[in-house]
C-alpha cells in the first residue's frame, strides 16, 4: 500500500502567486505573467479559502505516484467531489458561467504549475474539471450614436466638464481601439508626426503588439484640447469612468431597453437590474469603446487583417470573431435595405 503523502492546497497556491510575481514562473514565450492574471489568481485564491472556512472543506493534493488502481479512483471522486462542490459554492454566489469557468481554468493551471513546475505527482485529476463559457453578446455604439458623439456641439455644450471628458476620452477610445489601461498611459511620446499626418504609436501591455494609427482630425483635436497634461488624455479612474459613461449616455437619450441574457450551468437566463430591464446606457462601460472600434472598422468594410494590425488581435483569435459576427450584423442590416430597394418595383 502506496503512503498517502499529502500537502497543503492552499499553501502550494501561494507559491503559484509568488513564483508569478517574482518572475520565477513565466508564460510559454518567455514573457512576465501579466499583473491582471496575478490578480486573478489572488481572487482565485480568497474564493477557495472563502469555501475552505464555510464548507469546513479538506482541500489538498496528494502525491499520487504509485498508488494503487482503488487509490487512484478514490482520488478521482475526491476531484470529482471538489469540482461540484467548488462550483455549487461558486453559483450559490450568484456567479455565472464565465466567472465560475474562469476560476477553473486558473485551477487548471495550477496543476501543470505542480506537475511541469515543481516536479509533483499530483496526477491529470485537473483534466475532469469543465470549464464553462457563455456567449455574452457585446455592446457597441451604432457609427450613427458615435458620430453623435464625435460631431454634435449642442449636446457637447450642455455637458458639465467631468462628462466633456468623458466624451473626449470615449471618442478617441473608440477611434484607436486600445484597452483602456493602455489609453490612460499614453503621453507624447506615443505621438509621432509625419508631414502635417499625426500617428499613434503604441505597444499593448496585454499583448505586447505595437500598432501604428493614423489620427482623424477630430482626434487630433482632442489631443490638442489637454496638451498641458502629462498624459494624452484626462486621468480617470476606471470605476468612474464607467459610472459617468452610463450617465452621458442616458443624457444622449440611449435608454432603450436591451435584453441581457446570462447562463448558469448552461442554462440561459434573462437578467434584471433590481426587477427592471436593462437600458442600453445601463451595460455601457470601457469595454465599449474598444469594441465601438473594432465593429465600425469592420461594418465600414476595412479587411479583417488590417483591423487585426491596429487592434492587436492574432489571427484566428476566438475573441475577434465575436467582432467579426457582430459588425456582420450591421453589414447584412446595410445589404437589406439595398436590396429592399431593389425590389421595389416602380
Amino acid at each position: 500500500m502506496a503512503t498517502l503523502k499529502e500537502f497543503d492546497f492552499l499553501q502550494l497556491f501561494v507559491g503559484l502567486i509568488d513564483d508569478s510575481k517574482s518572475g520565477r514562473r513565466v508564460k510559454k514565450d518567455g514573457n512576465k505573467i501579466r499583473p491582471s492574471t496575478i490578480e486573478f489568481y489572488e481572487v482565485v485564491y480568497k474564493e477557495l479559502q472563502a469555501f475552505v472556512t464555510k464548507e469546513v472543506y479538506n482541500l489538498r493534493i496528494r502525491n499520487v505516484n504509485r498508488f494503487t488502481t482503488r487509490q487512484m479512483n478514490a482520488e478521482t471522486r475526491y476531484w470529482k467531489r471538489f469540482y461540484k462542490r467548488y462550483s455549487d459554492y461558486l453559483y450559490s454566489q450568484g456567479c455565472y458561467d464565465n466567472y465560475v469557468g474562469s476560476h477553473f481554468k486558473v485551477i487548471r493551471t495550477f496543476f501543470n504549475y505542480l506537475k511541469i513546475e515543481k516536479g509533483l505527482f499530483v496526477g491529470d485529476f485537473h483534466k475532469l474539471f469543465y470549464v464553462r463559457t457563455e456567449d455574452i453578446p457585446i455592446v457597441v455604439l451604432s457609427t450613427e450614436q458615435f458620430q453623435f458623439l464625435i460631431h454634435d456641439e449642442v449636446f457637447e455644450e450642455s455637458l458639465p466638464t467631468k462628462l466633456k471628458r468623458c466624451k473626449d476620452i470615449m471618442v478617441f477610445g473608440g477611434t484607436v481601439g486600445l484597452r483602456y489601461s493602455d489609453l490612460m498611459t499614453l503621453t507624447k511620446k506615443n505621438i509621432e508626426t509625419v508631414y502635417d499626418t499625426k500617428y499613434l504609436k503604441v505597444r499593448s501591455k496585454k499583448t505586447g503588439t505595437d500598432t501604428s494609427i493614423k489620427l482623424p482630425e477630430y482626434a487630433c483635436a482632442i489631443i490638442h484640447r489637454y496638451r498641458g497634461l502629462k498624459t494624452l488624455l484626462p486621468q480617470v479612474s476606471l470605476a468612474q469612468m464607467n459610472d459617468n459613461m452610463k450617465l452621458l449616455c442616458e443624457l444622449a437619450g440611449w435608454t432603450h431597453e436591451v435584453g441581457k441574457l446570462r447562463s448558469k450551468r448552461g442554462v440561459v437566463k434573462k437578467v434584471t437590474d433590481k426587477g427592471k430591464p436593462y437600458r442600453f446606457c445601463d451595460l455601457v462601460s470601457t469595454h465599449i469603446m474598444r469594441r465601438t472600434s473594432i465593429t465600425t472598422l469592420l461594418s465600414l468594410g476595412m479587411p479583417e487583417s488590417m483591423v487585426r494590425k491596429i487592434s492587436g488581435h492574432a489571427a484566428g483569435s476566438k475573441e475577434f470573431y465575436k467582432y467579426v459576427h457582430y459588425a456582420q450584423q450591421f453589414l447584412d442590416k446595410e445589404t437589406d435595405m439595398v436590396f429592399d430597394k431593389l425590389a421595389m418595383k416602380k
